[in-house]
């Protein structure tokens, strides 16, 4: 009989998906309240529709800041202890990227200690949870310290949270996350770094151009007719667009149109001043296209601008694609993503990556009792990533 997951802050289904496919689980019950920016409204995200679509299920809608734990399991209509409870809060208010979350302790990280309430309520065997790596060495980690504490002592979890670079175990994206995994006690305390003792990753599968090199060409505001999903936003301000044709292919960046002839033009005039200044600024990455023989940088919510971080196309004058950029973050080469291009990004962009939730999957079934399992056995389907990219014996 397949264990049970609830995946609370269930976004577009990153974390439910590696789950949905694993044969030990069943995901039972999601919820989010698909905030798009703190000073939108409810839905205005648009993510449970993509969930719904490729899970299966219907998120319900709740603000989990503020509903009481029984009611939210009267609405998903838990009435048995889930094995697995997933749950993992939004990250933009530890992220290091933003100056303001290393003075100010963001509203939204009280939603690492609301964790607890639900533990309580649902009492799950194991409880995961991913977010930035600053909610364990950033300067407001209390949130975790309570957290833990109160898992170790009243609730009786053991527990243990890591930080990885997921390209390790994989992810052609140099994306440092926290994963925190907790179990009931009584149960062996598992982590990545026991699924992954004794194997490596061979390094090239983890570049931009093994992962999306065989994609067909495309040009800024189309799509694929073979993949709806293929398809990248407009660049309707000329001078951007002039400005990303004249950045280098593979690794280019604004900074390397200093000694374009047209420089004057094509470079703003804070790029211009900072240049002067020999002061590439706090986002270096801005109009840059990606290499092809590294991982792609980190991907976050607001991926969907040329503008917004070193997120075009290694050769190509446009974005990644919305295809591209769900690859990059681990997803099947045949997720469905639902609502406004723009969402689509920040469904990607929020998302524990798939394919790493496919070997949380793997651990937590090893937790319960399962054998360990082989690296064959916890590649998901339909990902860029093949057992021979596994090596034993480092």
């Amino acid at each position: 009989m397949a264990g049970s997951v609830v995946d609370l802050f269930s976004g577009g289904g990153g974390a439910s998906t590696g789950f949905h496919a694993h044969p030990s689980f069943q995901v039972v019950g999601a919820a989010d309240a698909q905030l798009g920016k703190p000073s939108s409204g409810r839905g205005t995200l648009d993510c449970n529709a993509t969930y719904r679509l490729n899970i299966g299920i219907d998120p319900v809608e709740e603000d989990l800041g503020s509903i009481d734990p029984s009611a939210l399991a009267e609405r998903l209509g838990i009435t048995q202890p889930p094995t697995v409870l997933v749950a993992c809060p939004p990250c933009t208010g530890f992220s290091r990227t933003l100056a303001k979350n290393h003075l100010e302790d963001d509203h939204r990280n009280t939603l690492v200690g609301k964790t607890v309430d639900f533990v309580a309520e649902f009492k799950p065997e194991i409880l995961i949870m991913e977010n930035a790596r600053e909610l364990i060495m950033g300067r407001f980690n209390v949130h975790l310290a309570s957290l833990v504490e109160v898992l170790q002592g009243r609730l009786n979890y053991d527990v243990k949270p890591e930080i990885h670079f997921l390209n390790r175990f994989g992810l052609p994206q140099k994306r440092e996350r926290a994963v925190l995994v907790a179990v009931r006690r009584g149960l062996p305390l598992l982590t990545l770094d026991d699924l992954w003792a004794g194997f490596t990753i061979d390094p090239k599968a983890t570049h931009v151009r093994r992962a999306i090199w065989e994609l067909p060409a495309l040009k800024a505001g189309h799509a694929s007719k073979a993949d709806p999903m293929h398809v990248t936003p407009a660049i309707r301000d000329r001078a951007v667009f002039e400005r990303l044709r004249a950045i280098p292919a593979d690794g280019g960046s604004w900074f390397d149109l200093a000694g374009h002839p047209e420089s004057s033009t094509l470079l703003t005039p804070t790029m211009s001043d900072r240049l002067e200044r020999n002061d590439l600024g706090s986002h270096p990455d801005v109009y840059g296209r990606m290499w092809w023989d590294r991982p792609a940088p980190t991907i976050k919510r607001e991926c969907s601008h040329v503008g917004n971080g070193r997120y075009s196309h290694p050769e190509q004058d446009r974005l990644c694609s919305v295809r591209e950029m769900a690859i990059l973050n681990g997803f099947p080469a045949d997720y469905i993503f639902s609502g406004s291009i723009n969402n689509m990004y920040r469904h990607i962009g929020d998302a524990v990556p798939p394919l790493i939730s496919f070997q949380l999957a793997a651990l937590a079934s090893w937790i319960l009792g399962n054998p360990r399992p082989h690296p064959e056995e916890f590649i998901l389907p339909n990902t860029h990533l093949r057992p021979s990219d596994i090596i034993a014996g480092l």
